[in-house]
């Protein structure tokens, strides 16, 4: 008897699995005013953010880059040998902080505005495993369950890179069966948005390229992203704010335009849509009136591998599927200000 005590103790003791969430513990309503004054953390300017807590992989704490950057200026770097096939990128990204004075080569390059869940992110990871992105979403519960999804994922590709002959995942065509099972019915008691990541097979990247954080975006977006920083950035089934006096809540306007102007790059998308004909209306009207993007024509999008993501990919995206909703998509170019030449 003391020996069967002894091993359940034992057992009970030893160093558990990652865990995915589950999502029926991070229900939160869907409606939040961005226009209280919520305690948020966010930076003075964009250079002071420390992406080192959601991208470990990337980035080395402020602390430590700043003892790094001191200490760089107090002698000379010994650059790799003539001949040598070292390069910054096989030396991983902390090195590239001391040619670049302390700062990180490394800079996220998409944002989905009002992630939600995360499914975009999840599904997009894989699909583009050099590029860092980011969820900015305003409820805490689900930013909660979204990073600690991400790093549940993370710890099964690690643990999987510690095993022989594991199987890697073909991305386009994983995304393609999920697209085709949305056709199907759904079982009593199955959750709406399925989990879309990896935990049995390799995934390029292995979610290191992807994080979540609490944002109001409304507010506080040109203090994480500089200017001409982003390359893409998604605004997904936003919330419609049917009523008048709301509008002004909406996440595309004229102001918010100006914003996502600033903080992408020429040549940059933003992707919209919904299922929302009135927002989708308004939307497409503003962005039309804006002089600084151009709608780019549905032929070109055909070849876009981010496109069956972000119309399938996240949870209200494919609730509309199983409704045989309508879905609205439009998706903008950032075109060159004709005031910087």
């Amino acid at each position: 008897m003391a020996a069967e005590d002894s091993a359940s103790a034992t057992s009970s003791q030893q160093p558990q699995g990652p865990r995915l969430p589950q999502k029926r513990f991070f229900r939160q309503r869907a409606h939040v005013n961005i226009f209280n004054d919520v305690p948020l953390d966010y930076p003075i300017n964009p250079d002071e953010e420390d992406w080192s807590k959601l991208y470990p992989t990337y980035f080395r704490p402020h602390a430590e880059t700043q003892r790094a950057a001191a200490c760089d200026a107090k002698r000379p770097l010994s650059p790799p040998a003539a001949g040598s096939d070292e390069s910054l990128a096989k030396r991983g990204p902390a090195a590239a902080t001391a040619n670049d004075g302390g700062k990180v080569s490394a800079q996220v390059e998409f944002a989905d505005i009002g992630c939600g869940y995360g499914g975009l992110l999840v599904a997009l990871a894989p699909l583009y495993p050099n590029t860092l992105m980011v969820g900015m979403e305003i409820r805490t519960k689900l930013v909660d369950y979204l990073q600690q999804r991400i790093e549940a994922l993370r710890g099964f590709q690690h643990g999987l890179l510690l095993k022989k002959d594991v199987e890697w995942v073909d991305v386009r065509s994983k995304l393609s069966l999920e697209i085709a099972a949305l056709d199907q019915p759904k079982a009593d008691g199955e959750e709406e948005l399925h989990d879309n990541g990896e935990t049995n097979r390799l995934v390029p990247g292995h979610y290191e390229n992807i994080a979540a954080m609490r944002i109001n975006c409304q507010k506080y977006l040109p203090n994480f992203f500089n200017k001409g920083q982003l390359s893409k950035m998604f605004i997904l089934f936003a919330d419609p704010h049917f009523k008048r006096r709301k509008h002004k809540a909406r996440i595309i306007s004229a102001t918010m335009l100006a914003e996502y102007a600033y903080v992408m790059r020429t040549g940059g998308i933003i992707y919209m849509i919904t299922d929302v004909k009135d927002l989708y209306d308004w939307s497409v009207s503003h962005l039309d009136a804006f002089p600084l993007f151009e709608r780019i024509p549905d032929d070109e999008l055909k070849g876009d591998p981010a496109i069956p993501c972000v119309v399938n990919s996240t949870e209200e995206g494919k609730k509309v599927a199983r409704n045989k909703g309508s879905k609205y998509l439009a998706c903008y170019r950032r075109i060159e200000d004709p005031a910087e030449n």
